[in-house]
């Protein structure tokens, strides 16, 4: 049982409700991920916006942005996220378990090309240990035509994830079946 209040469909009033309704437009569902967020609507609000701008990024692909939230959930332990995440990968772009077992040991995949897995251990080097990021690591990722908007959308993504995975193991939402 989670540690903080969490509110099902059928409890949900106000603006909870209608942020539900929205995310069962969405995902046909309400999930964890969700009712993590639902004592403070209006930080389930901004997860939803989050949520959404990711959803049809112009640059950064489905298959590059659920590895890096797998990565990032594999070095945190969060087992529901890595779950969630491995599931899209595997129903959605069609990988293996193989694959995932892969990712999540060597922070690479065949599946990504050559510059989503250099932006991916970038994004995991540097959730891991900002301050060793410099000026040669973004001018490689620039030489592999990434954007300054890519690399801090990508960024951004996992440190989104790292600090999600952080409320989720704290207040041991991922035990919820709910």
């Amino acid at each position: 049982m989670p540690l903080i209040k969490t509110y099902e469909k059928e409890e949900a009033t106000g603006e909870l409700q209608e942020i539900y309704e929205e995310i069962i437009k969405l995902r046909g569902e309400i999930g964890n991920n969700a009712k993590l967020f639902s004592s403070s609507p209006e930080l389930l609000r901004q997860q939803l916006e989050f949520i959404k701008y990711y959803a049809n990024h112009e640059t950064l692909s489905m298959p590059l942005l659920a590895s890096i939230r797998v990565c990032v959930s594999n070095q945190e332990r969060c087992s529901f996220c890595i779950d969630f995440n491995s599931a899209l990968l595997i129903n959605k772009a069609k990988w293996s378990i193989e694959d995932i077992n892969t990712l999540k040991n060597e922070i690479y995949s065949k599946k990504l090309t050559k510059e989503e897995n250099t932006l991916l251990k970038f994004v995991i080097d540097s959730v891991k240990n900002p301050h060793k990021v410099d000026e040669n690591i973004i001018n490689e990722l620039k030489a592999q035509s990434w954007s300054d908007k890519d690399i801090l959308d990508a960024l951004n993504h996992g440190a989104r994830m790292y600090a999600t995975d952080i409320l989720f193991n704290s207040f041991k939402i991922e035990d919820y079946e709910g």
